[in-house]
């Protein structure tokens, strides 16, 4: 397996980018079409599946979600689900611990008849046909001998969201429960779930604008940049984007920067606040928590207000946001952000894009990046924000206090938020992201390792900007 990826999941994931964008690059995607699953999967005697010729199959399914997937559906999460078929249907099922009690209480405490016991060993057994996994069995068994067996999508997702199809028992997406966090995405051990590329739009815009000089298009790269590409510097990977065709490249923690200025401001005006820098957290707020619309940040994301700026500055341009995150693809639909961000791409995609290109990042001299500041960057990681608006408070002179909580994953949110709710609270900002550790654990990360935060603060350090306003007083 390439030691650039967490996963072999990750490895085909990106085969198939790389070898879209280079048919892409060099104008043969056409006439490569039919052959890149042949290339990309192994042979038939290692072949991943049952044959070559479903593995095959799945690979063309793969190449359509990476030419943007299938346009009906609104979401950027899409099931493969000639890919999901391998996870057994899961639900409450007895382990070996049922002992063949005779209290039976687990039967009692079902309401749908679904149990029965076997005449012999006296083991209970589960009718599936009319379990509704409500879970009572399970609370009621003594010996914990009744276990919920959830696949590894349904358990990845917090909200619920995931099912399974009645006819083929693949998984299926509620588009109006989805918050697009991405963690199905990275979890599926099949890769049946995938995030739409937009890398065909970002590859189409990127000549087009070479070859007639157009426009200028820039990159804004997430901060947590600094921690994903193996082997090479920060400033080597700046060179090989500018390399793919983009004007410059911007940090979108400058944006980081001009947020939590604003945000420090806007708390102490309300007195209360949840941030709106993580789409996921924002969008998990509107369906799950309503009444605590009001309460979001009415700043943009640190990528829309970056953004923002070079577009008001320089409206013929093109922008495109490089990170880790799949929900900032839906961002980019908002009617607030779509006039500002073009193409949201991911680090895998930025991956593919350099190796279509045969771009050897080790070898290139290294490219400035030091827009921002070391609060700015460090919005990578959970707490972040946190210290951030703490640090804009203090630089504008304020008395107010910032009694703050950082939640990351959406169970920890989901807990701050219920508090929130229920009034009776001791802080008065949340710092909410959806994954795990923050951008750092975005599900589109190259690597999720535990070294990754220390990276972060590492990269913050190095700014050459020593405080926020420093950062952002050029821009005001």
């Amino acid at each position: 397996m390439d030691s650039r990826f967490d996963t072999s999941v990750q490895e085909l994931k990106y085969k198939v980018l790389k070898e879209i964008a280079k048919g892409l690059f060099n104008n043969t995607l056409l006439e490569d079409y039919n052959l890149i699953p042949e290339k990309i999967s192994p042979g038939p005697k290692s072949t991943m599946r049952c044959c070559i010729y479903k593995e095959r199959a799945i690979v063309l399914e793969r190449m359509k979600l990476a030419l943007g997937g299938n346009k009906n559906i609104d979401n950027v999460v899409e099931v493969i689900r000639i890919a999901c078929d391998e996870c057994p249907l899961g639900g409450y099922e007895v382990t070996n611990r049922c002992r063949g009690c005779i209290a039976h209480r687990c039967q009692k405490a079902c309401h749908k008849d679904a149990i029965h016991f076997n005449e012999v060993t006296r083991t209970a057994i589960i009718d599936k046909s009319k379990c509704i996994n409500c879970g009572m069995c399970a609370k009621s068994c003594q010996y914990n001998a009744i276990q919920n067996y959830l696949r590894p999508c349904e358990q990845a997702c917090k909200v619920k969201a995931i099912s399974m199809n009645e006819d083929d028992h693949s998984a299926k997406i509620d588009d109006s429960k989805c918050v697009q966090c991405g963690a199905c995405v990275y979890q599926c051990p099949f890769g049946a779930i995938m995030d739409k590329s937009y890398i065909k739009d970002a590859i189409e815009i990127l000549k087009d604008s070479n070859n007639s000089t157009k426009y200028p298009v820039y990159a804004i790269v997430a901060p947590s940049i600094s921690s994903q590409f193996k082997g090479v510097k920060s400033g080597q990977v700046v060179t090989a984007i500018q390399r793919l065709g983009y004007r410059s490249v911007i940090e979108a923690a400058l944006g980081a920067d001009m947020v939590a200025y604003n945000e420090a401001k806007e708390l102490e005006e309300k007195g209360f606040l949840t941030s709106s820098c993580c789409p996921t957290f924002v969008t998990f707020i509107k369906k799950y928590f309503p009444s605590l619309v009001d309460k979001i940040s009415h700043n943009l994301s640190p990528m829309a207000t970056i953004a923002k700026w070079v577009k008001e500055h320089q409206p013929d341009c093109k922008i495109m946001f490089i990170g880790p995150c799949v929900s900032k693809k839906q961002e980019i639909k908002d009617e607030r952000v779509a006039k500002y961000v073009d193409v949201s791409l991911t680090f895998e995609e930025l991956q593919a894009m350099i190796d279509a290109k045969e771009i050897d990042v080790a070898s290139l001299e290294e490219s400035p990046l030091d827009n921002a500041s070391y609060y700015g960057r460090i919005f990578a990681r959970s707490g972040g924000l946190t210290d951030a608006v703490k640090e804009a408070l203090k630089e504008q002179g304020s008395s107010f206090e910032a009694k703050s909580i950082s939640v990351d994953g959406l169970e920890n949110c989901r807990l701050a938020l219920l508090k929130a709710k229920g009034g009776n609270i001791d802080f008065n900002f949340i710092e909410g992201m959806g994954c795990i550790g923050g951008c750092i654990g975005g599900p589109c990360s190259l690597t999720h390792e535990p070294r990754n935060k220390l990276d972060v603060d590492k990269y913050g350090h190095e700014s050459k900007e020593k405080t926020i306003y420093d950062a952002i007083k050029h821009y005001q």
